[in-house]
């Protein structure tokens, strides 16, 4: 393959990545902003699991 072949391939892709990467960000700015909800509920089950992971306090011994 000739060296210009293979630069006039790699701008034609380079040229769709980028129209697909400006379609993705239209894409998602439109969609709105699921990232916060997604964040909090992402903090929220890591907060669970640590609650549970964590040994809870040790029970009295009991009297005889």
């Amino acid at each position: 393959m000739a060296p210009e072949t293979h630069l006039a391939l790699h701008h034609t892709r380079a040229a769709e990545l980028h129209a697909l990467a400006a379609a993705h960000r239209l894409a998602t700015s439109a969609a709105g902003r699921p990232r916060a909800l997604r964040t909090r509920l992402g903090w929220t089950l890591v907060e669970v699991g640590l609650r549970l992971a964590t040994p809870g306090p040790a029970a009295p011994a009991p009297s005889s």
